[in-house]
């Protein structure tokens, strides 16, 4: 099967609502199946597609690849209207789908990487698909030394500008990435990219990781943060439009970038944002279950094998420590969700080889019977399996290569 999320989807249709019939339609479909398995459910993909078209209200989604990592889906998801062009996170990888026919690319990091900079620099073609991203005059040097201006392709490059918040009596909320934060920072840089030779300025990106990449649905400080988003993002939308007015003066800029899954209504209403970028959304790690603003479908899941009964009313699977990154915290384990009322044992959590379950459900489990997880993040599973079996209903329909699939390990 090739991947179709054209296909007309049944909106009302919210099979995964009801849990126990839809996870034991999944189990059903990969009954025949042996070991660790990972699964997209194809109409919890379409689904939340669409929903993110929806809600960036007719703002073009640039696909963040890194929350993906399969090939299969990156192309399924670009054949929707609605959506337009890939952020890489490394270079090599942005190169790689240059090969593969993509030719919107931007780069969403600072690179390093000497061999792939010689690469593009090498290559006419794909410097006119790729974008890097900068924030710094340094990484110009670091270009230029592996090759001269006049013995290269032009390249493209979007300034990466800090949307982070610097609140009063509070300080720096957001994530650490751009050193260039205010308006004079943004547009110093600038006229020094425009003044070099060999660099295109074509874009602006700031990420409100404050703002997107936060929860804010049931702890018991999402008041707080709710605050906060409130007051970042109007001080946001001010200073992002003077940073934009200001590049306009020095660059023709093609493209502004913002947002993330958690903030499409917010980013898209923005007059200075011609695009946003969402990834996570699609397949749905279990992080993004806590958003008052939107409720994703469990898109991707995986599923391991009951191996062990150390009591009554314990069941251990094989494997399960598949740990997101970020800090080392609860919220970052998969977490189990059927059968239902599962939970990880304080002292083991999710482990290496084996991951112990206690709960009432655990009392009916048998060796060989499966049990379900959602990981916390969305692409960063497709690091740990080689393909996702496609399921509509209860059976598997097709499979998806990830990355890795493909032998590729980008990062």
């Amino acid at each position: 099967m090739s991947l179709d999320l054209l296909a007309a989807p049944d909106t009302a249709a919210r099979p995964w609502d009801d849990p126990a019939p839809y996870w034991r339609a999944m189990t059903d479909a990969v009954s025949d199946l042996s070991g660790a398995v990972a699964a997209i459910n194809v109409a919890a993909l379409r689904y939340n597609a669409l929903d993110m078209v929806v809600r960036a209200g007719g703002v073009p989604i640039r696909v963040a690849s890194k929350s993906v990592r399969v090939r299969e889906v990156l192309d399924a998801t670009l054949a929707l209207s609605g959506y337009r062009g890939i952020l890489a996170f490394t270079l090599p990888e942005a190169l790689w789908l240059a090969q593969t026919g993509h030719d919107d690319i931007v780069v969403g990091y600072p690179t390093a990487d000497r061999a792939a900079i010689a690469r593009l620099c090498a290559d006419e073609d794909a410097a006119s698909r790729i974008t890097l991203m900068v924030d710094s005059l340094d990484q110009l040097d670091l270009v230029d030394a592996v090759a001269a201006p006049g013995r290269r392709a032009r390249l493209r490059l979007c300034i990466d500008a800090d949307a982070s918040w610097r609140a009063p009596g509070l300080g720096h909320i957001g994530v650490r990435r751009s050193p260039v934060h205010e308006v004079a920072e943004v547009a110093t840089l600038a006229r020094a990219i425009v003044g070099r030779d060999g660099f295109a300025l074509v874009g602006l990106m700031m990420y409100e990781a404050q703002i997107a990449g936060q929860p804010d649905k049931d702890g018991a400080s999402d008041p707080v943060i709710r605050w906060m988003q409130r007051r970042s993002a109007e001080e946001l939308l001010a200073r992002r439009a003077r940073i934009v007015g200001a590049l306009r003066e020095i660059a023709s800029l093609e493209f502004v970038n913002g947002g993330g899954t958690g903030s499409l209504e917010l980013t898209a209403s923005d007059q200075a944002v011609t695009e946003v970028t969402a990834g996570s959304g699609l397949l749905a790690g279990h992080l993004f279950d806590r958003y008052r603003i939107f409720d994703p479908a469990p898109a991707a899941a995986f599923s391991l094998e009951v191996v062990r009964r150390p009591t009554e009313s314990i069941a251990t699977v094989l494997g399960g420590g598949w740990i997101a990154s970020g800090p080392p915290v609860a919220s970052r384990q998969p977490l189990p969700v059927w059968p239902q009322g599962l939970r990880t044992l304080g002292r083991e959590g999710a482990g290496e080889v084996q991951t112990p379950l206690q709960g009432e459900a655990a009392r009916s489990l048998r060796v060989g019977d499966r049990v379900w997880f959602r990981h916390s993040k969305s692409g960063e599973l497709a690091e740990r399996v080689n393909a996702y079996h496609l399921i509509e209903a209860d059976r598997v329909v097709g499979e998806a290569l990830t990355y890795r699939g493909e032998g590729r390990a980008f990062l």
